[in-house]
Parts: C-alpha cells; sequence; structure tokens
C-alpha cells in the first residue's frame, strides 16, 4: 500500500540515494503540476516527501509546499552565502568531504544522509569519532556497491569492526545514534526495504509517475503514469517482498533491497545482486557484535541476533 509520493522539485534536485544525479540543467517543477501533485497525495493519504536542489526555490513554490504535511529533502549548503538546507528536515552530503565536524554541528538535530564511494569510506573512520555525540541519524548510501570485490568485502568488514567500535564508545558515554548500517538490524523485527513501487513512487518535474528518482533520472521515458491519467504499476507484484522467495526469507533487515539497483545488476526489480546481498549481511554480521556488546552495558536486552556461516543466501541455495 502506497504511504509516500516523493516530489523531485527540480532536474537537479539532490540524490539522497545510490543513483547519481548528473543533470546540470534546471528544470523546476511548474506550480500547477506542484499543486497537482499536492492534491493527488491528499486524495491518497500520502505523506509527501519533497526533494531539493541547491538553489533557492522561488517564494511562491516555498507557500504552496507549506499547505500540506511534509518531509524536506535537501543538500548541505555549497556555501555560506548560499545556504539552502536550514529548513531542511534530511540533509544531504554528497561527499565526505561534505561531512565535516562544522556542518554537522550546524545542522545539528536533522537527519543526516552521507552518500559516498565505496574507496572514500573505507579509507576514512574518523568522521563519526568527531561527531558521534550529535548526530541523531545517519544514513550511510555506498554508491557503488555493484563494484565491490573480494578484498572490498574484506575491507569493507573491518571498516564496520571499527564503525562498530565507535558506536559502542559513543554508547557508553549516554550518547545514542543511529546509523542504518548497524543499528537498523538491531531495531528491526523483519524487512524495512526501500518500498519503491509499493510503499512510494515518484513525481517528476515533467508530471509523470516514476517507480523512484533513479527510474526518472536514469529514462524519462521509463514512467508508471502521470497526473491526469493516474498510476499505471505494470507488473506491480513483482515489487512486493513475498514475491521474492529468498528475499523473504532472510535476515538481513536493513538491506536497502532497491530496486534500481537491483535491475541494473540483475535485470530483475526484486533480485538483489551478489555485492549487495554479500555487504547487508556483512552489515548484519557487525550488528550481532555490536548487540553483544551494548548488551553488557544494559542495552537491547530482549533482542536477539543469532549467528549465520553465509554471507550470500543465494549462493547457499545454489550449493
Amino acid at each position: 500500500m502506497l504511504q509516500y509520493l516523493i516530489i523531485l522539485l527540480d532536474d537537479t534536485s539532490t540524490s539522497y540515494c545510490h543513483y547519481n544525479n548528473d543533470k546540470t540543467e534546471k528544470r523546476l517543477i511548474s506550480l500547477e503540476n506542484l499543486k497537482a501533485g499536492i492534491l493527488f497525495a491528499m486524495k491518497q493519504n500520502l505523506t509527501i516527501q519533497f526533494v531539493y536542489p541547491s538553489y533557492e526555490i522561488p517564494e511562491e513554490y516555498k507557500q504552496t509546499i507549506e499547505t500540506i504535511d511534509h518531509v524536506k529533502i535537501m543538500p548541505i549548503c555549497r556555501d555560506a552565502m548560499h545556504c539552502v538546507s536550514t529548513a531542511a528536515d534530511v540533509l544531504v552530503f554528497n561527499s565526505c568531504e561534505e561531512f565535516t565536524e562544522e556542518n554537522v554541528e550546524i545542522s545539528k538535530g536533522k537527519i543526516f544522509v552521507l552518500r559516498t564511494s565505496k574507496q572514500k569510506l573505507l579509507n576514512q573512520n574518523y568522521f563519526l569519532k568527531n561527531v558521534d555525540g550529535i548526530i541523531t541519524r545517519l544514513n550511510i548510501i555506498i554508491t557503488d556497491i555493484e563494484s565491490f570485490t573480494e578484498n572490498d568485502f574484506e575491507a569493507y568488514k573491518q571498516w564496520l569492526s571499527e564503525f562498530t567500535s565507535n558506536i559502542n564508545m559513543a554508547y557508553l558515554d549516554g550518547k545514542i545514534p543511529q546509523v542504518n548500517l548497524l543499528t537498523d538490524r538491531i531495531l528491526l523485527d523483519k524487512m524495512n526495504n526501500c518500498n519503491a513501487g509499493i510503499g512510494n513512487v515518484t513525481l517528476a518535474p515533467n508530471g509523470k509517475f516514476y517507480v523512484c528518482p533513479a527510474f526518472y533520472i536514469e529514462d524519462e521515458e521509463d514512467t508508471i503514469g502521470d497526473l491526469k491519467e493516474g498510476l499505471y504499476i505494470k507488473n506491480q507484484q513483482l515489487y512486493k517482498l513475498e514475491y521474492a522467495p529468498i528475499c523473504r526469507k532472510c535476515e538481513a533487515y536493513q538491506c536497502k533491497r532497491c530496486v534500481w539497483l537491483n535491475r541494473k545488476t540483475t535485470l530483475e526489480v526484486n533480485t538483489p545482486s551478489h555485492e549487495q546481498c554479500v555487504v547487508a549481511h556483512l552489515e548484519r554480521n557487525a550488528s550481532e557484535v555490536l548487540l553483544n556488546e551494548l548488551k553488557q552495558a544494559g542495552y537491547f536486552s530482549d533482542k536477539e541476533i543469532s549467528a549465520i556461516d553465509y554471507l550470500d543466501p543465494f549462493e547457499t541455495i545454489k550449493n
């Protein structure tokens, strides 16, 4: 059942997930389409997530947006003179370089999304040590999961081990940061994937609907309806967890199971790649270690993550 409508305010709206948005030509959604999108959400009882570009949108747009409850997803300030992130609910950092102690301190209390390549992430682990006391929620998105190698898996396992120690020390200091890669698996008791095409759809600046922003950025013709004719999602059941026989039994609950990344790597929206599965299970195993450490400090005494002997359930089934 649909719960969210994501509205891209411009072609250059920031990415907050695995896809890259390299568009540089501004195309602001028309005020007519913006109002029609809001009306659609109201009729369907959907929560709206507005995704902003890096520039300031017109005042009339701001007033229209404020006519309905919503969430603002914005990029971090490009510079002190052009800060568009002060009103953000979710603040997107598009590199580790942007994720500085100063930027985090200024935006204290917001939900953070850090988009980074595997290499930049693996080469540094200092940032959480510096800002763990002022982080409420951090989602780390690796933008090139599909390129992971066996050596990368080993390096990521080590990185997660160090990261686990940082979070454990934060809890011992009385700070309780939430980080999607590790704490989500502790808190969840069932799959919590991206749910594009089922729990949420996207309205693009052209007035058409898409499974998610990535589908629009990749191909504007890959539409699932428009504001005039409504939604039409072909073979919608394929986006549902119950139609993914292995994923529905998987215990890596924090896995995004990104449908765009699935289609890109396996040609099936409900089938993750080997790389996505292994990365998710490395995170799951690190969460198990973190949970056992936190239990000793009196946290999460009612939670349990059992040990597993595989990293890719597809390989287990094959064997």
